[in-house]
């Protein structure tokens, strides 16, 4: 069977899943918390790539990834033909330090990709706290109850732990998302004290992740803080699917969104403002991509990526996209981004830059059309 693209194959694996043979291969995967979970990093090429393991779709996957061989390479099988070859990023050596009371560097932040340091500075949210009010998608709460991580990462800490990663494992950049408490900063000062410490102790390029805030006084002074650049994140682009899918959420208007977006883009510059969007939650690929259009527009990076459905939550038996829809959204959207002179390899910080969790960036790299 004749290899795949880069591109068709990342869009197969995040959107169908793999079945491991040595789950202990690489580093550890991701269970709950915020953002996207229940994943494992995977090379493939030149790409670092997060792909659902602990998934009801991957559980089902017609991709079967088999035990590292001596070099590291693991073959990926489909129909017990091998299609590709992969590698798994290794276990993070911070992983292995504490802090001087006990707490272990991997409930403060975590590695992401290969070289990505992630972290969610506040683990609770006042969306998360109410049915009627949770992004369905949501599993911020699961790792704090199981006790993979703490309430609330200090910036002495994160600043300790951002030093080691650096130092020990070559991170080059690093997310700082958060849940959004109660106020109207909706997160930014605790980035700003966040990010003001890290930087003190190391030069690490920075993206802040939340929503709105109120004053959009709050973009100038969390880029003063030191964050590089900013995440505010729509998820789902239509007002009934916005509705439905995290009401809370959306009392706070696309309006709003625009408006911030547009304040921030003053300030962080032309591609270094992004916001992540979920394809497969009941948005049209037309929709998205008219959204991306208007973002494009302003100089905000739309990050499209598969929606995932996390074990214990309300959308956990919700399919995931299929392979088909996730290209005709990235194929154009990549032309569109190209376009727009906002290449994910420009930007400083965050997940755009990242790219794991989507194959967008691959298709940045595809002849545009004259």
């Amino acid at each position: 069977m004749a290899e795949m693209s880069h591109s068709e194959l990342i869009n197969e694996l995040q959107t169908h899943g793999m079945r491991l043979v040595d789950p202990s291969a690489g580093q550890q995967s991701r269970r709950g918390g915020a953002g996207p979970s229940d994943h494992k990093a995977v090379t493939v090429g030149e790409t670092t790539v997060m792909v659902p393991v602990h998934t009801a779709p991957s559980f089902e996957s017609p991709y079967l990834v088999d035990a590292p061989d001596a070099e590291g390479r693991s073959r990926v099988l489909r129909g017990g033909q091998e299609i590709a070859t992969v590698r798994f990023p290794r276990r993070a050596r911070f992983y292995d330090l504490q802090t001087a009371d006990g707490i272990p560097y991997s409930h403060i932040a975590t590695l992401h990709s290969r070289d990505v340091l992630a972290t969610t500075v506040l683990q609770t949210c006042i969306r998360y706290e109410s049915r009627k009010k949770t992004c369905q998608f949501c599993a911020i709460g699961q790792s704090l109850a199981a006790g993979r991580t703490i309430a609330r990462k200090t910036p002495e800490q994160l600043a300790e732990v951002a030093k080691a990663a650096v130092e020990l494992d070559g991170v080059t950049h690093m997310v700082l998302t958060t849940g959004t408490p109660p106020g109207k900063d909706r997160g930014a000062e605790v980035l700003c004290e966040s990010a003001r410490a890290i930087k003190a102790a190391v030069n690490l390029p920075l993206q802040g992740q939340c929503e709105p805030p109120e004053d959009d006084a709050w973009h100038q002074r969390m880029f003063d803080a030191g964050i590089d650049t900013l995440g505010m994140h729509l998820e789902a682009v239509t007002p009934e699917v916005r509705q439905r899918i995290m009401p809370g959420k959306a009392t706070v208007p696309l309006e709003k969104y625009f408006s911030s977006f547009e304040a921030a883009v003053k300030v962080f510059g032309r591609g270094q403002v992004s916001t992540y969007i979920l394809a497969g939650l009941g948005d049209t690929a037309e929709a998205i991509l008219s959204m991306s259009e208007r973002l494009c527009a302003i100089g905000v990076y739309p990050f499209v990526v598969p929606f995932v459905p996390i074990s214990g939550t309300p959308l956990e038996s919700h399919p995931a996209p299929r392979t088909e829809f996730m290209a005709s959204i990235l194929r154009p959207l990549g032309e569109m981004v190209v376009r727009a002179g906002m290449r994910s390899s420009d930007i400083k910080a965050g997940c755009g830059k990242c790219g794991a969790c989507s194959a967008l960036s691959t298709y940045e790299k595809l002849k545009v059309p004259a």
